[in-house]
């Protein structure tokens, strides 16, 4: 099987600032041996809306299966699969799936707060909430959705990713306002400080106001409106995504001197919003990954 798991996002999303990472697969290592995963930059003139387009395909011996869990960021994906073509919101909680057989999937990975924007409606940010695509993009939406499906199939995976954008680029144009575009640049410019690193490892949402010239209290009003989560939040899954990533290079890394690089007083802390995001504990997910890169380098080695 072909592994695509590229160190960074698309072009297109280094032009226009990511808004989020590229973290957030629980046990990376595992994740290689299970499926393929190719991201796919969006065509310029989406690219305030869309982060990037990603492709996810596998092919497992008969009788296997492969879970494969992610903490998901604060956004919206627009996704074909067997089952359909719809959006789904920012899951409530850890976000699993289990794989057999063969197939693919088709996503497109929408910018925060831009399902707001192309829904049109306020239930865009409620937890967890999955709105067919035919909802927002039209009559069509399921059969471009099949379409873009069977090229990622067939490993296509830039024309898959392009055979949906016409819809979300007609959507766009009728969804846009002066209104909307400001404040999405607004939510933007605060992702991509952080992304970037820029705050440093203990900014607090005075400092994430602070990018955009605003209070904190008109930050939590702007959040509520357009992503769905508050800025403590997004602070909060910045660090866990930060801290994941890190174990998973280095499983063996002290876990106190962890706590204190990505932002946390103490190892409590992390321990606490680690847990309740990844459904481990730090000690327990550095063991997991630790075996599951062994076991990816002995499976190399023979």
């Amino acid at each position: 099987m072909r592994q695509v798991f590229d160190d960074g996002p698309p072009e297109a999303s280094r032009t226009h600032g990511p808004t989020t990472s590229v973290r957030g697969l629980v046990d990376p290592a595992a994740a290689r041996a299970g499926f393929e995963l190719v991201r796919v930059a969006p065509a310029p003139d989406l690219a305030d809306l869309v982060e990037r387009h990603w492709v996810v395909r596998w092919d497992l011996p008969p009788g296997t299966s492969f879970t494969q869990v992610l903490v998901p960021h604060p956004v919206a994906n627009v996704v074909a699969e067997e089952s359909g073509y719809a959006a789904h919101g920012v899951p409530p909680g850890l976000f699993e799936r289990t794989l057999t057989g063969s197939g693919a999937v088709v996503g497109t990975k929408l910018r925060p707060g831009a399902f707001r924007v192309l829904l049109g409606h306020p239930d865009a940010v409620r937890p967890g909430v999955r709105v067919p695509a035919a909802t927002f993009l039209g009559p069509t939406a399921a059969r471009t959705g099949a379409a873009a499906l069977a090229l990622a199939v067939a490993g296509s995976d830039e024309d898959a990713a392009r055979t949906v954008e016409p819809l979300l680029r007609a959507r766009a144009a009728r969804a846009r306002t002066s209104r909307s575009t400001q404040d999405l640049d607004r939510v933007a410019r605060v992702l991509a400080a952080l992304v970037r690193g820029d705050l440093g490892p203990g900014a607090g949402v005075a400092d994430l106001a602070a990018v955009v010239g605003t209070s904190p209290r008109s930050l939590q009003r702007l959040f509520a409106t357009y992503v769905g989560v508050s800025p403590k939040w997004v602070l909060q899954r910045h660090r866990v995504h930060l801290a994941a990533d890190l174990l998973a290079a280095d499983p063996d890394q002290d876990l106190a001197a962890l706590a204190t690089a990505v932002g946390y007083y103490d190892q409590a802390h992390l321990g606490t919003d680690f847990a309740r995001a990844t459904g481990s504990t730090p000690g327990a997910y550095a063991r997991r990954c630790a075996a599951s890169r062994a076991a990816l380098v002995g499976s190399a080695a023979g």
